[in-house]
């Protein structure tokens, strides 16, 4: 069994909410360890996560507001298996995700 740390996603969100940020590879399990999220506009904004299969997803952080020229840095444990996915997105582009966890395959 081969455990990767890894970076899940790191970029600028989307205005789209349920953009696909990361999804687990076949016979795979990964735990989410952090999530760092950075407004660099000069407003504030916010930002949704949310976790599970396409059919059933739910929502870790849902419209949660972050402060202009912030970042705020997330510890988190959460377990998704195979085929389930990281979505989000953010109220503007400024807002930027970087989700680290490992994988074991």
């Amino acid at each position: 069994m081969a455990t990767t740390s890894k970076k899940l996603f790191r970029g600028a969100a989307t205005t789209t909410l349920t953009t696909n940020l990361y999804t687990v590879p076949a016979s795979t399990t990964t735990v989410i360890t952090s999530l760092v999220v950075t407004n660099t506009a000069s407003s504030a904004g916010t930002f949704t996560i949310s976790i599970g299969t396409a059919a059933s997803e739910t929502a870790l952080f849902d419209a949660v507001a972050i402060a202009a020229d912030t970042t705020a840095v997330i510890d988190l444990k959460q377990v998704l298996v195979a085929t389930e996915v990281i979505d989000g997105g953010a109220s503007a582009a400024t807002i930027n995700f970087h989700i680290s966890g490992v994988e074991i395959a």
